[in-house]
């Protein structure tokens, strides 16, 4: 049996599978995100090993004796300084604590944008883990001083289980800005630059690596074998990608969720021109000798709970007589077709590839005769054409995506499904795994136990589940409808700033 932990940002799965890529147990717990400050986002450490400890139990309750080996998939980009007794001295700054903007400033005075890209595939932005460890050092010198290592929940996790020493799996340093992709090390040059010292990170290891076992004491506690091995696993985002069997080009998963993630995998590094105006990372994936990218738009599900909120009491009346999800309702109630409003889907500016803070969400085309069904629909459409325009855009980087598949929130409806394909062009699977990040960690603890031989052999165990066919008169309508969405952004840009 495999164990599979999925550490994101509001909450830990843990999963068992057997070899054969079943489920055969699960726990989950969720804790809290803390907004101190403006642009500040924070959360205890601490408290999410004690929710995965607690998420661990749950789910080898039955059958804790038979675990082989454990891997985790994490979160991206929090920063956790701890001391040497492995424990947090203060709380993480997640990826989306966003109050480094200086020291953001201060990396594009030092560094010029496009070597640092081609070096490390990630360009200076406050989400960034290496602008954390900036803003720490700069403003809590205190704190730098009797931090041991400054980790990441992917280094943090393993340690608190009894890895043998700090280790970080290369995705989740090449996501850092301070990993060189082409020598798999920490760059000396960048960290001279800062002031910082490479003992301040953790050792980098390729994803699969044995690096310890999960010893006496917590064996005990968590009801698992003492001798089950750790091994390093990875970003959430190429572990999803590997629990969706997107291990070849061509191929790319749409995680749709509170925001919406389109990832897809390359054989050799990405950092040209185009990679860089549109804030695509390039880092490592998962499987050996690949390399992952991603586009992402912060409002995703997010917009329809908006949208739930402050238009749809209604469906969320009906939906608590019927027992079901107001989003149902909402989604059901749309228009069979094109929606004749269009919406420009920026309500909290704009994601990749225009990465705009300053753009703003837009309704176009009401009239007394529309309704907020029309609205609702027009926001379906309008996520999903963010969808193709960034498949587009990475098309002009040589990244062909043929093959899409889906997980999450909006994998759960299948109006949604048929609208993705409708627009796109393209068939859209679904997977019989929902918990793919759970499973793309399994499989890589299969890869370290020995299970499998390679861990792009373990992604055979990955099976779509219904595939939705475009309907091309539909989509040729859509053709239309798009063009004019991507006008939108251009049209609004000088207006937005001014609001």
């Amino acid at each position: 049996m495999l164990l599979g932990i999925d550490v994101g940002t509001t909450g830990v799965k843990a999963a068992v599978f057997d070899e054969n890529g079943n489920m055969k147990g699960y726990g989950f717990r969720e804790y809290d995100v803390i907004y101190s400050a403006p642009g500040y986002a924070e959360q205890d450490a601490e408290a999410v090993f004690a929710h995965t400890k607690t998420a661990i139990r749950e789910a080898v309750r039955e059958i804790g004796h038979k675990i082989a080996a454990i891997s985790v998939s994490t979160q991206g980009d929090a920063v956790i300084p701890v001391d040497k007794n492995r424990s947090a001295l203060s709380f993480a700054q997640l990826g989306m604590d966003y109050r480094g903007g200086k020291e953001t400033e201060e990396c594009k005075a030092l560094f010029d944008e496009r070597e640092l890209f081609q070096k490390t595939g990630m360009r200076p932005h406050p989400m960034n883990s290496l602008i954390k460890i900036m803003w720490m050092s700069k403003h809590d010198p205190g704190l730098a001083e009797r931090t041991h290592r400054f980790v990441t929940y992917a280094d943090f996790i393993l340690a608190k289980l009894g890895s043998d020493d700090f280790v970080i799996d290369y995705t989740m340093a090449s996501r850092t800005m301070a990993f060189d992709i082409h020598t798999k090390a920490w760059s000396q040059e960048i960290l001279q630059k800062l002031s910082l010292s490479a003992r301040l990170f953790s050792t980098p290891v390729e994803s699969g690596t044995v690096v310890g076992t999960i010893g006496k004491a917590l064996s005990t506690e968590l009801g698992i074998h003492e001798k089950t091995l750790l091994v390093a696993g990875g970003h959430d985002q190429p572990c999803a990608a590997l629990g969706a069997g997107i291990v070849k080009e061509n191929m790319a998963l749409d995680s749709h969720g509170t925001a919406q993630v389109l990832s897809a995998c390359f054989e050799t590094p990405q950092t040209g021109e185009t990679m860089f105006q549109s804030y695509y990372p390039c880092y490592f994936h998962v499987v050996k000798d690949m390399y992952f990218t991603f586009s992402l738009n912060h409002c995703g599900g997010i917009l329809l709970q908006w949208y739930r909120d402050n238009l749809g009491l209604p469906e969320v009346t009906q939906a608590e007589k019927t027992g079901e999800r107001a989003f149902e309702q909402i989604v059901k109630l749309a228009p069979k077709g094109p929606s004749p409003l269009l919406v420009l889907p920026h309500f909290n500016g704009s994601g990749t590839p225009t990465c705009d803070v300053n753009s703003k969400g837009a309704i176009l085309g009401l009239t007394l005769s529309s309704t907020r069904h029309d609205i609702a629909k027009a926001i379906m459409e309008s996520l999903v054409f963010e969808l193709r325009g960034n498949m587009e855009t990475m098309a002009k980087t040589g990244i062909d995506i043929a093959d899409l598949r889906c997980v999450g929130g909006g994998a759960r409806s299948p109006i949604d499904l048929q609208l993705k394909a409708d627009i796109t062009g393209l068939p859209v699977a679904t997977l019989k795994t929902r918990e793919a990040a759970c499973l793309g960690a399994a499989i890589i603890a299969g890869y370290g136990a020995g299970v499998y031989g390679t861990i792009k052999e373990g992604a055979n165990l990955t099976k779509t589940d219904t595939i939705y066919e475009p309907n091309m008169q539909l989509h040729s309508q859509y053709d239309e409808k798009y063009y004019l969405f991507t006008k939108l952004y251009s049209t609004l840009k000088e207006i937005n700033p001014m609001l």
